[in-house]
């Protein structure tokens, strides 16, 4: 008998039996059954707000069931706390990192193994072991508030991978990593795979779970629609059960021709030379209105870091630094704040650190963008105000939430994404920067995301578009800009672009 049918009649490890959870009443998930299976890989899919990181969360013991029944080695459990899931056997990295920011990566993968005593160069040595034993390029000195998204995840898998767990639940591992990254990371998991250990792998990129999984499990509004094997799926069948609909071509459509192509506007604004460090090097570009500009690159190419320059979050080199105009008038941003004034915003693409503020509800979130863009000329707070442009903004983006008084971290990935694009569009701006808008989205919101900005584009906005995902950049991009060694090196126009040709300009 091969491994994979061994697995397929092996008994279960974990079993969930009609687990139902209740946030103030309303069902995240509803009498959902689900089991995982001795050394195998179990794709968890569904739109956001399915209620895949609730079930998950209930196998983790991060939150609690509200009913149903847990079995864990036949014997039935209700973990209170991670860990006591962790201790039992079950890691979770989340799609958001749970990582101390202050500490290094070093420290952070040993967390809550420490021996008594502990010499730190010892531990840099064997993290540094440890992280090359997975292919993770990341420095086990450093401090994990100065690693980007992609790192930042890295260590997340590291760390769950090194509690040698026997089920570990990955939640959008693969979202911020490069191609490469990516490679490494499925080989991990199926060297784990071999070593017996199970993984419910969740995903918004449905040819990873095809390509990867040995079973399939769609949830829709909370409840299971279907588990089966993976090779009974195929992406549209998978869409289908998701949503309801097929929306294949509704996100990702055919190559567009030239007469589908936006034309460019006035410039309004020239990049010359720029510089940051070593990061960012001598790049030039110009952004024009009325156009979607994409900007495609590996991590480590400064697509990030330039559009930071240019929004203000990071300051360019004082001296050598370049020159910056907006609409011919030289500018140079210290703070956020004087950019934002002049209309122009940047969306993150870590909206959990850099995005919301989780504790506070979805309409102090959206009022808190327009303080800040009238600083100056509000000097109180209006309730009334606040509850108007609630209500007016979550009907346009589609939040789908309780009510506007609920906390932003109440909300699924997509919703809160849409939270943090309204904060950014309540303040009017002329340019808009999207960092990965699409991150950790399900193929419901990704379709209303690009229509949105489409839409801008369509309105006269300047809209930028940072993307590690080439079918989104051919989709939504009327110019291609790619980013390597910190510049702008190649620039095409969609309808003449590959994505060989994009990917090729972007590593060689």
């Amino acid at each position: 008998m091969s491994a994979s049918e061994q697995t397929a009649t092996a008994a279960p490890i974990v079993e969930m039996r009609k687990i139902s959870k209740l946030y103030r009443g309303v069902p995240a998930v509803k009498e959902v059954d689900f089991d995982l299976r001795k050394g195998e890989i179990h794709a968890l899919l569904g739109e956001n707000g399915a209620g895949k990181s609730t079930l998950t969360k209930v196998m983790a013991g991060v939150v609690t069931a509200s009913g149903g029944t847990m079995t864990w080695h036949g014997k039935e459990v209700s973990f209170q706390s991670p860990f006591e899931a962790l201790e039992a056997g079950i890691a979770m990295v989340f799609q958001e990192t749970s990582l101390v920011p202050s500490m290094t990566v070093a420290q952070n993968l040993y967390l809550g193994s420490e021996k008594f005593l502990n010499r730190l160069r010892g531990i840099y040595i064997s993290a540094q072991q440890f992280l090359q034993s997975l292919n993770f390029a990341v420095d086990p000195t450093a401090i994990v508030s100065t690693l980007g998204a992609a790192k930042r995840q890295m260590v997340e898998i590291a760390r769950a991978v090194h509690h040698n767990a026997e089920v570990i639940i990955f939640d959008e591992p693969t979202a911020s990593l490069t191609p490469e990254e990516k490679r490494h990371f499925f080989a991990l998991m199926h060297r784990l795979k071999s070593r017996g250990v199970s993984i419910v792998f969740i995903s918004h990129a449905l040819e990873e779970a095809l390509a990867h999984a040995d079973r399939i499990t769609i949830l829709r509004d909370g409840e299971l629609v279907v588990t089966d094997h993976a090779g009974a799926f195929d992406r549209e069948k998978i869409v289908r059960a998701m949503v309801g609909r097929t929306l294949s071509g509704e996100i990702y459509n055919k190559k567009r021709g030239a007469d589908e192509i936006r034309k460019p506007g006035s410039r309004v604004l020239s990049v010359q030379d720029i510089s940051m460090s070593n990061v960012v090097r001598n790049n030039s570009f110009s952004i024009y209105e009325g156009q979607i500009t994409g900007v495609f690159g590996l991590i480590g190419s400064g697509r990030t870091e330039t559009f930071k320059v240019v929004s203000g979050i990071y300051k360019r080199d004082f001296f050598a630094g370049g020159a910056i105009e907006l609409e011919g008038r030289p500018v140079r941003y210290t703070v956020p704040r004087e950019a934002v004034k002049d209309g122009i915003i940047y969306v993150t693409e870590d909206r959990k650190t850099e995005g919301f503020f989780e504790t506070m509800s979805i309409a102090e979130n959206l009022y808190s963008g327009l303080l800040a863009a009238n600083l100056e000329k509000k000097a109180y707070i209006s309730l009334r105000e606040m509850r108007a442009l609630a209500k007016d903004w979550t009907g346009r983006l589609n939040v789908k939430a309780i009510n506007d008084n609920a906390r932003v971290v109440e909300l699924s990935g997509g919703n809160q994404q849409k939270v943090v694009i309204g904060k950014g569009l309540i303040q009017q701006p002329r340019i808009v920067i999207f960092d990965e808008p699409t991150r950790g989205v399900d193929v419901g919101a990704i379709a209303e995301i690009h229509q949105l900005i489409n839409r801008l584009a369509d309105s006269g906005l300047a809209v930028i578009v940072i993307s590690s995902y080439l079918p989104e950049i051919m989709n939504l991009s009327d110019r291609i800009l790619v980013c390597r060694q910190g510049r702008i090196v190649e620039e095409f126009a969609p309808d003449e672009a590959t994505e060989e040709k994009i990917m090729y300009a972007a590593v060689h």
